[in-house]
């Protein structure tokens, strides 16, 4: 999720977990709002490894300050921090909960997206993600900055932030059911594809929760479409004129006219797959292979002075979008080894 969400969602956290009639030593209801917004950013400070170096962002960008086992550690840290700018009046104590609830609300909202986040670091690498929410969800989004006017409004009742967890989870909900229809759809593409072998997912897109991007996987090969579940024709093509929603939306195509494409792990059978999976398999690349969820070839180029392969992951593939993040080629000169290196823009950034 997107910091302004993450800082939005802790403040409406802060404000339903509030005791209904505080003691005289509790957190005013100000502060204790303004903490679960700070709490509830906290774990992106992680981003920061990525000045280190672009693979630093990738191994710990939500990891250990987005682990479940590590959050009790956090809220302490982070609770005497709070109760030392207010001189510990009232002890560090009291501000335990607020903290951990602003943790678990970012650990949450990120383990809902498709990114992955390492929730049992450093016990594991292993990447959880539900999947059923785009990282940014404006809809989501509004959602929380509603009920937290409400909120203001009438600052003496919980019921309007009570409401608005409420809606939020009923919308999650609603979006986890749109997803387990995409993939009924892509489940009916495979078999009357004849793909028994094939598995079917599904992640989130912009502009509207019923955009969605079905993925077919075989073994190294990929049949995908943008769809939206409600749509009943095909949009027209996104000119100059355009607004930005309007061009992130119309790539979305009805069920009845998905307009299926392919991509290959390592492309095609000739020379460019034998180069492709020589550089995919390298144990330079292991970062990628152990980051990509969907794989595919972007472009593979061989010269008398050297080759390059580089490659994407279908996760971050968003029609509309200028750019694509997360695309890393490997390349060598002449008969030298493999080096990765990533692509930003038009730039080429070694990783190592």
């Amino acid at each position: 999720m997107d910091n302004v969400t993450h800082s939005l969602a802790g403040a409406l956290i802060a404000r339903v977990t509030a005791p209904r009639e505080p003691r005289p030593d509790a957190l005013p209801t100000g502060r204790r709002v303004f903490i679960g917004t700070l709490a509830g950013l906290f774990p992106d400070l992680d981003v920061l490894a990525g000045h280190l170096s672009p693979l630093a962002y990738l191994y710990h960008h939500r990891g250990i300050t987005h682990s479940v086992l590590m959050l009790p550690l956090w809220a302490v840290l982070l609770a005497i921090l709070f109760a030392a700018l207010w001189r510990f009046r009232p002890g560090w104590r009291a501000y335990v909960g607020v903290t951990a609830w602003g943790l678990a609300s970012h650990i949450a909202l990120d383990v809902i997206t498709s990114f992955g986040t390492m929730v049992f670091a450093p016990l594991s690498d292993a990447r959880y993600a539900l999947s059923a929410t785009f990282i940014i969800d404006l809809w989501f989004t509004g959602i929380i900055l509603v009920a937290l006017v409400a909120c203001l409004v009438w600052r003496a009742s919980r019921v309007p932030a009570v409401t608005g967890i409420a809606v939020l989870s009923a919308y999650v909900g609603l979006q986890v059911i749109l997803q387990h229809r995409a993939v009924e759809f892509g489940e009916a593409y495979a078999r009357a594809q004849g793909l028994q072998q094939a598995a079917v997912t599904a992640l989130p897109r912009p502009v509207s929760p019923f955009n969605w991007t079905v993925i077919v996987a075989e073994e190294s090969r990929y049949r995908y479409a943008h769809v939206n579940l409600i749509r009943k024709n095909v949009p027209p093509e996104p000119h100059a004129g355009s607004g930005f929603i309007e061009t992130l939306d119309a790539a979305y195509r009805p069920l009845s006219d998905p307009g299926w494409m392919q991509s290959a792990r390592y492309g095609g059978d000739g020379g460019d797959a034998v180069l492709a999976r020589e550089a995919f398999a390298h144990p330079q690349f292991r970062f990628f292979r152990w980051f990509a969820a969907h794989p595919v070839l972007l472009e593979a180029a061989a010269s008398a002075s050297g080759h390059c392969v580089w490659f994407q992951d279908l996760r971050f593939v968003t029609p509309g979008r200028t750019e694509t993040p997360f695309r890393y080629r490997m390349c060598r000169d002449g008969k030298g080894d493999w080096l990765p290196f990533q692509l930003v823009g038009e730039e080429k950034r070694q990783v190592y």
